[in-house]
């Protein structure tokens, strides 16, 4: 029983802590600074859990059909996803060096992603991120699903075919 109390003194201790530290103004919030590992840790997995959690649905066409995966990397282009992720011969705009955290290389960052999780955080983008919501920005359904198609196929896309495929998107 009394280690019990001992416990339950330490979670409220604890508690009291994370509270001081967070509501107090003493957690930097700058995008200059490097956060605290543990709160970036905490987010991490908190914004993984969520999009497990909301995700879902099945896409309406066919994600490794080439025309579409085309269609995607031309939507991808002139919705400015380059911008703050890259592509095949695309440098990130210079801006996105100053988002805290940096935006993934999704040629990296989509090996063994859903397609689903790519779709819901295309659409309804990711708080505290600098991520925002295509859905809400007015990019429908479809064509949100075409950038998913693309983002998944960007492991394979050459310099030249995204070049070719995007000269007329901007």
């Amino acid at each position: 029983m009394r280690a019990l109390a001992v416990v339950g003194a330490l979670a409220i201790i604890v508690a009291v802590a994370a509270g001081v530290y967070l509501f107090g103004g003493f957690y930097n919030v700058a995008a200059s600074k490097e956060g605290n590992p543990v709160i970036d840790w905490a987010l991490v997995r908190v914004r993984t859990a969520s999009i497990d959690r909301h995700a879902g649905g099945t896409p309406p066409l066919k994600l490794d059909d080439p025309p579409v995966v085309r269609d995607g990397a031309r939507a991808f282009a002139r919705h400015g996803c380059a911008n703050c992720h890259g592509a095949p011969g695309v440098e990130w705009a210079k801006f996105s060096e100053g988002l805290n955290p940096d935006p993934p290389d999704l040629k990296d960052a989509v090996a063994g992603v859903e397609p689903d999780r790519i779709f819901w955080a295309v659409k309804n983008g990711i708080r505290m991120t600098g991520m925002p919501s295509f859905g809400k920005a007015g990019v429908n359904d479809n064509e949100i699903w075409q950038i998913t198609a693309f983002v998944k196929a960007l492991p394979k896309v050459s310099e030249a075919d995204y070049k070719s495929w995007t000269s007329n998107s901007q």
